[in-house]
């Protein structure tokens, strides 16, 4: 059965010069597009190809490979208005198309959007859209406490950052627990926070517990190394010190460095912590 919008396995029925036809089964025969060698591909030859619906409601295929498949969400960039839509960079010679209908927001060009890439209609073309409430899974999460999901960052509020988790559900990153750059349409991990009784999840970026500290102990370990064995920073510095040169919060600075401390991996002065033994050597 021929998955449209997705990638198929197809054998390579019919060539004359140039052009190839795919063995679609019930389907029929489906012609392959797009920028392709076609002296590597011969009868019989199995091969890997992206499947859509052009205009005339015909079955291509294509072996370049797009950015975003159908059922996924993708960050993308609109290269075209129209005044019936956007016109998206997806990987393809075709560009993907947003109507004005799905859009959360008036897209701009140039810019980059995070969207949800479907079968529009009967006719199976494909779109996009970037109001992604109504692509959330509808069975209510079931995450436990601290446990690590994949996000994609997809807006930006006065409270955080909202996030797809699991490529399936919503999630908010609260502004006053972020300590590092964020930007639409980045991937990244997280964890866990809570699950609300509105369905929405609740997420952090850091580990909590000692989990967390023994991760943020080798790097805070590393970089002292790398500044020749010590620095000039202890646990009475200011937050924007600490976040500075470590990246992280001072709550979890003085976790990570009393983990090392306990281990006498460091030792701490008023003035600063350096690695245990390089006063000696």
């Amino acid at each position: 059965m021929i998955r449209i919008g997705k990638i198929n396995r197809l054998f390579v029925k019919q060539k004359w010069g140039n052009i190839i036809h795919l063995d679609g089964g019930r389907s029929g025969d489906i012609l392959l597009k797009g920028k392709c060698s076609a002296e590597k591909y011969q009868p019989g030859d199995e091969i890997e190809v992206f499947v859509y619906v052009d205009r005339e409601q015909r079955l291509l295929a294509t072996s370049q490979k797009p950015y975003g498949m159908v059922g996924e969400f993708a960050t993308l960039q609109v290269v075209a208005n129209s005044a019936a839509g956007s016109f998206m960079n997806w990987g393809l010679d075709s560009d993907l198309f947003v109507p004005r209908s799905e859009q959360q927001e008036a897209m701009r060009e140039g810019t980059s959007y995070v969207v949800f890439i479907f079968l529009y209609d009967k006719n199976n073309r494909i779109t996009a859209s970037s109001k992604l409430d109504k692509f959330f899974d509808p069975a209510p999460p079931k995450y436990p406490e601290g446990e690590e999901v994949d996000l994609l960052v997809y807006a930006e509020t006065a409270l955080g950052y909202s996030a797809v988790v699991n490529s399936a559900h919503a999630g908010m990153i609260y502004k006053n627990e972020v300590f590092q750059a964020i930007v639409i349409g980045q991937r990244l991990r997280g964890f866990v926070k809570k699950v609300r009784e509105d369905g929405k999840i609740d997420l952090r970026l850091q580990q909590t517990g000692y989990g967390r500290v023994d991760d943020i102990s080798q790097v805070i370990l590393d970089i002292i190394k790398d500044r020749g064995g010590r620095v000039a920073v202890t646990d009475k510095s200011p937050p924007e010190d600490v976040y500075a040169l470590f990246g992280v919060s001072k709550k979890v600075f003085k976790k990570a460095v009393g983990a090392l401390y306990k281990q006498r991996l460091v030792v701490i002065d008023p003035d600063g912590i350096e690695i245990a033994g390089v006063s000696e050597s």
